[in-house]
């Protein structure tokens, strides 16, 4: 016999632990003192303050785009590819292991500072003015070996954008960016029984169908 308690979780579990054990990387802190990191950092605000100033114009692609999911791609690709203009640094799409086609899942993208072969892993989210404090679910990570993109020992990083509600011209308006060093942050493991459409419309279960199925 299954007990089952309602809501069940794991509750404060250390991101950090998290990718340990399930790649066996280490998520590195992110020292702004440290002269490495301190001259990424920099290199890297000033791509994100550009990247807000170019997605912002009228002009922007991202412009009477309806839907906010739709907009994201647009974050990466220009993230991408101011971060390859800048001198010293390589930043491209993280691959899964094994589905080299697919750019879904943790993290979006892998920079790597050539001078010193640290590597840095953001992963952009865009979040509405106001809902900085929600408790809805906005992050999640997979510890599976076929999706895994954590390859590395790496500092981790959010790059969160803000954004206003878009008027009824449809023009998206970012109002400011945050780069979320992950190395202490802390995730919940949700317990929930799942199931998919070849589990349950097998031949055997249906009882009735519709049309030619009742003849």
């Amino acid at each position: 016999m299954v007990t089952v308690q309602e809501d069940a979780q794991l509750r404060g579990i250390p991101f950090s632990e998290v990718i340990f054990d399930s790649t066996g990387k280490r998520v590195l802190a992110c020292n702004p003192k440290n002269e490495t990191n301190a001259r990424v950092l920099k290199q890297i605000s000033s791509v994100l303050d550009e990247v807000m100033a170019r997605l912002n114009a009228p002009e922007s692609a991202i412009q009477g785009i309806p839907r906010i999911n739709e907009v994201s791609s647009h974050f990466e690709d220009l993230i991408r590819e101011l971060l390859n203009k800048t001198p010293g640094l390589a930043c491209d799409f993280r691959r899964r292991l094994q589905v080299e086609t697919q750019r879904s899942g943790y993290p979006d993208l892998e920079l790597v500072d050539q001078l010193s072969h640290r590597v840095y892993y953001l992963d952009p989210k865009l979040y509405a003015v106001g809902s900085r404090d929600s408790s809805f679910r906005t992050f999640y990570f997979e510890p599976k070996i076929a999706t895994n993109k954590v390859r590395e020992d790496a500092v981790h990083f959010i790059v969160g954008f803000e954004h206003e509600k878009p008027a009824a011209d449809r023009q998206w308006k970012f109002t400011r960016w945050d780069l979320v060093d992950l190395s202490h942050f802390q995730v919940k493991l949700k317990a929930e029984f799942q199931g998919s459409n070849r589990d349950m419309y097998r031949p055997e279960a249906i009882v009735a169908t519709s049309g030619k199925g009742l003849e």
